[in-house]
């Protein structure tokens, strides 16, 4: 008989944007005419930019000639794509290879795909609250988890510790869910912290457009001795609103070995062996983002989401709630008042003021008691949400 893969027994039953759909779907069937304000999953709103769509154009027209098509693409990406990334790097002045840049169907599908490099008897250290498919990847993989608690007390952003000691860590900053975002001292400390212990660090840089301030590290390799210790993991979902459009690029450098065996040729080994590659338009689609002329108008979108950022703080500051996250990050995470639960308060918001958030308690234990708000929903369902809460709590 067929042995499944036993460990999705191991699995919590409903994911957490699964439970929170099917709440609101409740909701919708009992109040059909009702506006719900969606502040909750992390979608964009605004539309592709002009460079892309430009780009996505042509990229289809390109197909329909014979002496333009594209078949079958690079399985690790095409070249006009892995060097305008590269380039990227440059201009901030973080040295990196073509070569050691990989193009992905979005950061989520990487984030699950590279646990391929991993033996199935290592660890995954994931700091808590966290993104759910860190865990729930690790779950499937058949991973030891060591779950690392954090708090207001170090503002969720912990510090290693002998406890922590994994195969594979994880950090996220800009972080999902609480907004909290590594300094370049925090991040040093992780590095060489991996670096003595032998782990990798997955680094989850997703929302990196959205930090402000100079001060802080947008990518993990502004840190000396990242490049023998560190994957980082990007996307254009919300930098560049290809949410439904599905793209994204991982960095694997070449110093990055372990046991002899070098990461970035694995990574090359498993992609031509397990891909066929990311489509020709997305990719044409995708190099327009790193034009100058593509990265002027992202740039306005994410300045359009950080306006939202700044309304949502601002009525948080009205009642008197604590948060952390907003001005560098599209996520707030905020302490549910009056002591409510995350899934009371949820139940709270979606009854009284049809404003729909995340529930803390999601994101693991450590969220129980707080609550997440996105920032990528329109200018006026944030304006009007904002009202309603101020109206709601204060």
């Amino acid at each position: 008989m067929m042995r499944p893969n036993l460990f999705y027994a191991d699995l919590k039953d409903s994911y957490l944007f699964f439970h929170i759909s099917q709440k609101v779907q409740a909701y919708r069937q009992r109040h059909p005419d009702a506006h719900l304000y969606r502040m909750g999953i992390g979608d964009v709103s605004r539309p592709l930019c002009g460079a892309v769509i430009q780009a996505l154009h042509e990229a289809v027209d390109d197909q329909a000639s014979s002496e333009r098509f594209h078949g079958y693409m690079p399985e690790c990406g095409a070249p006009f794509l892995r060097a305008a990334v590269a380039e990227h790097y440059r201009r901030r002045g973080i040295c990196l290879s073509d070569e050691e840049v990989f193009v992905s169907s979005g950061a989520s599908d990487e984030l699950g795909d590279i646990l391929d490099l991993f033996d199935r008897d290592s660890s995954a250290l994931i700091m808590e609250p966290a993104y759910p498919a860190y865990v729930d990847a690790n779950v499937m993989s058949g991973h030891r988890i060591i779950h690392l608690p954090s708090g207001m007390d170090n503002g969720f952003v912990p510090e290693p510790c002998p406890e922590a000691a994994a195969d594979v860590i994880y950090l996220c900053s800009p972080n999902n869910p609480t907004g909290a975002v590594f300094t370049r001292a925090q991040l040093e400390q992780w590095v060489r912290f991996a670096n003595e212990n032998g782990s990798v660090i997955l680094f989850d840089a997703a929302y990196e457009a959205f930090i402000e301030d100079e001060s802080l590290p947008r990518s993990i390799y502004e840190i000396e001795g990242a490049r023998t210790c560190a994957i980082e993991i990007c996307s254009l979902s919300k930098t560049a609103g290809f949410t439904g459009t599905r793209l994204g690029y991982t960095v694997i450098p070449r110093e990055l070995v372990r046991c002899g065996m070098s990461l970035n040729g694995m990574w090359v080994r498993n992609r031509t062996t397990k891909t066929n590659g990311v489509s020709y338009i997305l990719q044409k689609g995708g190099a327009a983002v790193f034009t100058d002329e593509g990265q002027r108008q992202i740039r306005e979108n994410i300045q359009y989401y950080k306006e939202n950022a700044r309304l949502l703080t601002q009525a948080l500051d009205e009642i008197g709630i604590w948060y952390c996250g907003g001005k560098n990050s599209p996520y707030l995470w905020l302490q549910c008042p009056d002591g409510r639960g995350s899934w009371e308060f949820f139940d709270y918001l979606l009854e009284e003021i049809q404003v729909i958030g995340t529930p803390g308690e999601g994101f693991g234990a450590c969220g129980r008691g707080y609550f997440r708000f996105s920032t990528f929903g329109s200018r006026e369902d944030t304006e009007e949400a904002a009202r309603r809460l101020v109206r709601l709590l204060k």
